[in-house]
């Protein structure tokens, strides 16, 4: 600290040469800052005062960059008097505010002793500038209360923004009438902003539209309400008016209505307002270039995007995640880490939502080691700890690499997890294939008291339950989801749809289609894949034509829905017509989904070199779905050339794969070359691959029981093998004969007819039949296709026994009753 008596000739040059914030910062510590600064103060202004009666302050504000010298700054007020100024007082709780610091910003609007409505207006700015909104409603009343000084039209603005609900919006709206500034230009537009905020876009257009004059502020105010609320029909026809009374739109009126015309699917609007921009000198400005980025980005155009982006003269962090986000969404993750590497190199650091669409990107380009260096970018910042969001976005991302087990170890390192963490882990076990697992982290999550299933709860956990066929589990959480009126969502009702249907439930399942919104593809696209996997793909047709008629536009989903129906159905007529109708009258490229059903479709029906030729004449690299669904064909039929033809392409793109060597070692078995086996088996050996486990389930009493081949740990092991003798007895006396082809291992008879009678779906229906009354029906869900000996069996069981008995394998579903199965043996 300097000696108190410094003279002049070093202080005064710290001020006129302009380095006063330095000076500041060279003299005390945090806890002496309001002693320093008032000796220091004391010396300058004894020192100068005298001298230099004009001081520049006005420069002193702009050089307080921070709050220790700001409070310096204050203290050099005090002592120099000028702070009895409401004038300069009031700058002061401005400069506090602008800083964060509201604490000392109320303790100086405290000290000032006849307050204006200039000052009461800076101290409520100061609250709502720094998020806390309750204060600066406090601060209103207190005006009201505790002052003789009448709010002004000023007064109202910030505190209607910082209302944190409806009817404390409705109070300030009630203050603005009775003191007659309803038809202020800004009051008006504040409470259009308001109540669009809560969505009373009824009252909000009222006042809108009893406005006696409407600035751009106030037309785009009452845009920018419709379009947060999804009005984007409201949102577009008040531009139409607001044009039509001669406003011009300008930079916020152009990228408030881009979103809009997104939300109408409407290109040619969003292409028009771009020309108006370029027209009008507007398309430069970041906010517009930001917006028009955005909205190409939803019409998946990413060359005008792209275009739009490298025109631009300036860009800020929101561009640079506009344009990498336009990418990932579109599916074209390299592109977007192209652009995310051009942002580091342009000095631009990276926010959460980069983050959070750099790990959307790497888990499409599905490259396990960019996710973890991902990972460890986040964690070098601690960002996962700081923030939920980007958090659920690593987990994702894992989840949706096939590596649950960090997505588990992420999530459990969440601090402070939402619904959406709750969500993510569910939807994560789900997508891989884990369902059970997936219903028990729902189970834990029910015990969380403070977090609430939610719609994206509902879409995560039904599909769960629809892969264990866990019916009265579903139905459960349909009576809550009619309780919680979640019923008129789209997807959770779509979910819902699709567990009664994978149930067996399929008219159960058509009821609730009925019952629902069917004004997008979603619903038709369940419901047409549902009776699609019971084999009732004239059906599905059918359903297509109503979907058509009602005109819904389908997209490449509702194809590969109904590409799988005539697969299933072997419509093969209608599934190439069905090809040809999705690219020349919805112009829909197919791609590799699309074509393995076709191949599937051929192959299926025994059309083999058919299949084969259309897979040369596809415009896309054919991967391992596409060789697998010929592979699988030529087992059906028995092609070994064709078959280990298929399965050398099938091995050089995916070599990891333990069913397609499973589906090769079938081919051979079936025409009895053990050799070539045992070959196949080798070469999975040598790759450490292990072939899934079959298993079969049934629910019963509220429980789901799950059987592998040949189980011998259940509780009722003993009295399920007892029953399934009895059933074989009785079968061979109405000519059953096993098929010993479907058994795999070169070994006696004997021993191939106890491995039949030990597969899983067969140990399922026995224990179904030793558990429930007589006659009752049998529903039953595997995880493998279902052996041609087992469903030969499975004819008779149902015949013997006079039940119905619904099977779903890894297919489709098969009804048999009276010794007939819905699939005509075609599966």
């Amino acid at each position: 600290m300097p000696s108190p008596h410094v003279g002049t000739d070093r202080l005064l040059p710290t001020c006129k040469g302009r380095h006063f914030p330095q000076y500041f910062q060279s003299h005390g510590t945090h806890h002496q800052l309001y002693s320093t600064s008032a000796s220091c103060a004391q010396v300058w202004y004894h020192d100068v005062g005298s001298e230099n009666k004009e001081i520049d302050f006005e420069f002193l504000f702009e050089s307080c960059t921070k709050t220790q010298l700001a409070k310096r700054l204050h203290a050099l007020l005090v002592v120099s008097g000028k702070a009895q100024s409401i004038f300069i007082a009031t700058r002061v709780v401005n400069l506090y505010a602008s800083l964060g610091n509201v604490t000392s910003a109320r303790f100086t609007f405290d000290q000032i002793p006849n307050k204006d409505a200039y000052t009461w207006n800076s101290m409520i700015s100061a609250y709502v500038r720094n998020s806390q909104f309750h204060g600066a409603v406090n601060c209103l009343y207190e005006m009201f209360l505790n002052s003789q000084v009448r709010p002004d039209f000023y007064s109202f603005p910030p505190v209607l923004k910082a209302c944190g609900n409806l009817l404390d919006g409705k109070k300030m709206h009630c203050w603005v009438s009775k003191l007659g500034f309803e038809w202020d230009v800004y009051v008006a537009a504040s409470l259009v902003h308001m109540y669009c905020r809560f969505g009373a876009l009824t009252v909000a257009y009222k006042i809108f539209r009893d406005m006696p004059f409407r600035d751009n502020g106030s037309w785009n105010a009452m845009i920018s309400g419709f379009c947060q609320n999804g009005n984007a029909v409201e949102a577009l026809d008040v531009l139409d008016e607001m044009r039509l009374e001669g406003m011009k739109m300008d930079c916020v009126t152009i990228s408030t209505i881009l979103p809009a015309c997104a939300l109408m699917d409407d290109i040619l609007q969003g292409k028009l307002i771009h020309l108006y921009a370029i027209k009008h000198g507007l398309e430069f400005d970041v906010f517009v270039s930001n917006a028009l980025i955005n909205m190409y980005a939803k019409f998946g155009n990413l060359g005008h995007a792209h275009k739009v982006f490298d025109q631009m003269s300036v860009r800020d962090l929101v561009s640079w995640n506009s344009i990498i986000a336009a990418y990932e969404q579109n599916g074209n993750p390299d592109s977007a880490l192209k652009f995310f590497s051009g942002m580091q190199s342009n000095g631009v650091q990276p926010d959460m939502l980069t983050l959070v669409s750099l790990a959307s990107t790497v888990a499409q380009s599905r490259d396990c080691q960019s996710g973890r260096s991902v990972h460890g970018f986040i964690l070098r910042r601690c960002w996962i700890v700081e923030g939920v969001v980007l958090g659920n976005a690593v987990m994702d991302m894992y989840a949706k690499l096939g590596i649950i087990d960090y997505a588990r170890r992420v999530f459990e390192e969440i601090p402070s997890k939402d619904v959406v963490s709750w969500n993510t882990l569910i939807g994560g076990y789900g997508q891989n294939g884990l369902a059970s697992e997936a219903i028990e982290v729902f189970n834990l999550m029910e015990g969380c008291e403070d977090i609430r299933p939610n719609q994206g709860t509902w879409v995560c956990i039904l599909p769960a339950y629809s892969h264990l066929g866990a019916l009265k589990l579903g139905k459960k959480v349909h009576g809550r989801i009619i309780k919680d009126s979640s019923l008129l969502d789209v997807y959770v009702s779509t979910c819902l749809i699709d567990v009664y249907g994978k149930c067996g439930r399929l008219d159960d399942a058509m009821s609730l289609f009925f019952e629902v919104p069917r004004t997008n593809s979603v619903p038709w696209n369940a419901i047409i894949s549902c009776h699609g996997i019971h084999g009732h793909g004239e059906t599905s047709m059918q359903l297509f034509g109503a979907m058509r008629d009602e005109g819904v536009k389908p997209d490449h989903v509702t194809f590969i829905s109904l590409l799988s129906s005539c697969s299933h159905s072997g419509l093969v007529d209608k599934g190439q017509w069905c090809f040809h109708v999705m690219q020349e009258e919805y112009g829909i490229k197919p791609c590799l989904k699309h074509y393995g059903c076709m191949v599937d479709i051929l192959g299926r029906a025994g059309y083999l070199e058919k299949a084969y030729d259309f897979i040369k004449k596809m415009h896309l690299r054919p991967d391992a779905s596409i060789w697998g669904a010929l592979l699988g064909a030529c087992r059906i039929h028995g092609n070994i050339e064709l078959g280990k033809f298929a399965s050398d392409r099938l091995f050089e793109v995916d070599s990891e794969n333990a069913g397609y060597y499973v589906l090769l070692s079938n081919l051979y078995a079936n025409v009895g070359k053990w050799e070539g086996v045992d070959e196949v088996r080798s070469m999975a050996r040598d790759r450490g691959l292990k072939k899934t486990p079959g298993w079969s389930s049934i629910e019963l009493n509220n429980r789901i029981e799950v059987f592998y081949t040949a189980n011998q740990s259940h509780p009722q092991c003993e009295a399920i093998y007892k029953e399934l003798e009895s059933l074989t007895a009785k079968m061979k006396s109405l000519g059953y004969i096993p098929d010993y082809s479907f058994v795999l291992q070169d070994v006696e008879e004997d021993e191939k007819e106890y491995i039949l009678m030990s597969h899983s779906e067969r140990l399922a229906i026995a224990y179904g039949i030793i558990s429930t009354p007589h006659k009752s029906p049998i529903r039953i869900f595997k995880n493998l296709r279902v052996c041609g000996d087992c469903h030969n069996v499975t004819k008779f069981i149902s015949k013997i026994t006079e039940r119905e008995i619904v099977v779903r394998d890894s297919n489709r579903f098969h009804h048999f009753k009276d010794g007939v199965c819905s699939c005509g043996d075609y599966w």
